[in-house]
Parts: structure tokens; sequence; C-alpha cells
């Protein structure tokens, strides 16, 4: 029911939307031609980096050598059907990219106050393709930086995405509000959450604001009560799509953008830049993301799915959900 890619059907999603990657284009006459110090040198000027003392450059220039050598290993070997690419964490060791941005708190979901009866189920049939940028309900890429929130742009994303399917507006909605106002339970901001949490808050408070009304600031804050109570959305409930169940998860993307769960933490997603994601990575569930269409043909994230796991690849069809509004 996907178009087939690389000989694997995939399911893409705005996986930088949800906040870490952000690969930009780099020359290859200049980089890879330089260098490896001079290639260093390049890359802290393209993203600003600056270093506190030469020690602390020349660790970074040692674990910048590593993870390019492997990129560049991995790339000639050509076994896979994606690329790997230098981008702003090319300077982080894996355990260091990991640790402030996958903030998906790894427990077991619990039975919460919005969540109802899966919708889609008797659906029988699907578009081939699906792409909710073309429909123009994805807002464009946001970046959670060094807090790990991951949970709260993966709730804003679907919530965005049932608002313009609901009401024709896309409304880029403030995952600050839920930084600092949704933390009484398991959503402690910076320090990890859960969606289905997340919608439980917003629907409990009867809504979000604007971005641009409570801008994100990447770190934890105290709630601004005056600015979260002038609600610009609101949903009613959510719905949990049937665990390890990858065609169900499909017809839910299929009517709405998703929010998902998957084990984000290898190599290869530190450095994917193109081309349809096989692995390597297991269903230790450690990010959230949204689920946005299946069978793209561009440069969106794209992974594999119909894979030999009730999982699915990297987990992704164990934990996901979707506001209604």
């Amino acid at each position: 029911m996907a178009l087939v890619l690389s000989g694997k059907r995939v399911m893409f999603m705005a996986v930088m939307f949800l906040g870490i990657w952000a690969p930009q284009a780099w020359s290859r006459s200049l980089l890879y031609d330089a260098s490896m110090k001079e290639r260093h040198e390049m890359w802290m000027a393209h993203y600003g980096r600056v270093y506190k003392d030469s020690a602390e450059k020349e660790k970074r220039f040692k674990i910048f050598t590593e993870n390019l050598e492997f990129i560049e290993s991995f790339n000639k070997a050509g076994i896979k059907p994606y690329k790997l690419g230098i981008n702003k964490f090319a300077d982080l060791t894996n355990e260091e990219f990991k640790s402030p941005r996958n903030g998906y708190n790894k427990m077991s979901r619990t039975t919460s106050l919005g969540a109802k009866s899966f919708r889609y189920g008797n659906i029988t049939a699907v578009p081939s393709t699906m792409d909710w940028r073309n429909k123009g309900a994805v807002t464009p890429v946001k970046d959670q930086g060094q807090c790990g929130c991951c949970w709260a742009f993966s709730a804003v994303a679907a919530m965005e995405g049932i608002t313009k399917l609901s009401t024709g507006k896309l409304i880029s909605l403030s995952e600050q509000e839920l930084v600092d106002c949704d933390t009484s339970g398991d959503d402690q901001g910076c320090e990890g959450g859960l969606m289905d949490n997340a919608f439980d808050f917003i629907i409990q408070n009867q809504g979000l604001t604007t971005e641009a009304n409570y801008p994100y600031q990447g770190a934890d804050g105290t709630c601004n009560t005056n600015k979260a109570a002038n609600s610009a959305a609101t949903i009613t409930s959510y719905e949990d799509v049937p665990a390890n169940d990858e065609e169900a998860l499909l017809k839910a993307v299929a009517n709405q953008p998703v929010s998902v769960a998957i084990d984000a933490g290898g190599s290869a997603f530190q450095f994917y830049k193109s081309g349809v994601f096989t692995g390597d990575c297991g269903n230790d569930l450690d990010h959230g993301v949204t689920a946005i269409g299946y069978g793209a043909s561009d440069d969106s994230t794209k992974m594999q799915r119909d894979i030999n796991a009730k999982e699915g690849l990297c987990g992704i069809a164990m934990q996901a959900s979707y506001p209604s509004a």
C-alpha cells in the first residue's frame, strides 16, 4: 500500500521536527578535499562552535575525526539503502548525543483520562501515499535543542495537524507551555515525558496557546499562567493505536499526523541524512516523533515498514497515539 523505495515500503516522519536533526548540505569540494584539521575548523565555523580551551578542542577534534571516519566508511560500504552525513552532532559521542535529547520516558502506557477506542479499525483501504505536509497540516521544522522534551514536540505536532484538519487553520502551538506547566505527573519538562500524558494535560487545561505567545526556550521554566490562559486550539480526546500493529498505524497516519515513539539512540540515527532507514536499532523507546505520512520520495526521514517484527522498525508501532478535536 506504500510507494516502494529501494525495495522497501516506508513510513516517513518529522523526526527533526521533533527536534534533533536538521541536516544541511556541505560543499563536498571544500569539506571532503580538506585535511581533517581543516574539516574540523570549517565545521566549527559553519555551526558557530567555540570550545572553552585547547584541551576541549583537542578532545572534540578526536571525536569529530572518529565520527567522520564512521560516516565515510558506512557510506563507502553502500550496503544500506540510506546515507549518513555530517551534521551539528559531529563532535559528540553517541552517549552525549542521546542524553539530553531523547526524553521519552521508558514506562508502560497507562489508562489515561482522555483515551478513547481506536476509530480507524474498520477502514479497509487507504491511499497509496500520504504526505500531510502537502495538505498543509505540518508546521515548519522545529528544534528541541538540548532539552529532552521530544514528548512535547510530538504531542504538539499531532495537535497542530488535527487542528488544521478540523478548523482549516495551521497554527504553530507552544511546546514551552507543556514544558513549563505539564509537570504534576510523569511529564517533567526537559527530563522527559509521554505524549499520552501531554494530551491529558491539554484536555484538562482546555487547549494550548501559540508558539508566538509562549515561545520555546529550550529549558525548564516556571509556568506562565497568563500566557497559558490564552488558548489557541483545543482537543477533546485522544486515541491509542493498537500496540504492535503496523497496519493499524498506517490507517491512522492515512487520516492524520500521529505521535509515535522510537528507539533513536544509535549512531546511524545520529548521522542519518537520506534514504530509507532500515536500522540498526532496537525497541528501547527513547524518542518521541511524529509520523506525517508514508510513501515519500523526497528528503524526509523515512523508515522501513512491514519488517519481520510486530513492534515495527525501532519500535515505531509500539506506542502510537493521536488527538481528536
